[in-house]
């Protein structure tokens, strides 16, 4: 629950009760309320605006999970897989985008502004194996440059992972991180 509440609004809401607490007790002189008012209050406030400012809203799942794909999941899913889909799913704090140093160490995203902006993701199953989809608009880098960095996305995002790249629109990419199947040996 509490990835997915946003501590800006959090600190909106008490610090403004308390502040509002602060200036009834003000007008109505009651010293001890007026005090808790204005030395909590205000400051909560403060941080609930800095934090609303610096917010980061939580990527949304395009599509339902299907619960074969949640049973996969648990299962098979790698622990970058998890934390991926973790990290873009609650509000993060003094980021410019979701996944913005990992485009950038990737070398897809050469300034702010050609950043890919991830709009969503789903999860699926691909061919049997668990599959995390990343849908991102990316306008200013070329689909050709994302197959060329097909092979260090696929490094990057570790053992055990497959990297699928789609263009469904001109502006529109998938990257499918597909787990591989691990092969049983017999003794």
């Amino acid at each position: 629950m509490l990835p997915r509440t946003s501590l800006g609004t959090v600190g909106l809401v008490i610090g403004g009760l308390l502040a509002l607490i602060g200036f009834v007790a003000y007008a109505t002189d009651n010293a001890t309320l007026n005090l808790v008012g204005f030395f909590y209050g205000i400051p909560i406030l403060l941080g609930g605006l800095a934090l609303k400012a610096a917010e980061l809203k939580p990527v949304e799942l395009s599509q339902p999970t299907i619960p074969e794909v949640l049973t996969l999941r648990e299962q098979t899913a790698t622990p970058i897989q998890n934390q991926i889909r973790k990290d873009v799913m609650r509000y993060r704090y003094g980021q410019e985008a979701h996944l913005d140093s990992s485009l950038e160490s990737l070398g897809l995203s050469p300034t702010d502004e050609e950043r890919p902006v991830l709009m969503g993701l789903r999860e699926t199953s691909v061919d049997g194996a668990y599959a995390l989809i990343l849908e991102f608009d990316s306008p200013l880098i070329p689909f050709e440059t994302w197959l060329k960095k097909q092979e260090k996305l696929e490094k990057f995002f570790g053992p055990g992972i497959r990297v699928d790249l789609t263009e469904l629109e001109e502006d529109q990419v998938d990257v499918a991180l597909v787990v591989i199947p691990q092969e049983t040996t017999s003794v």
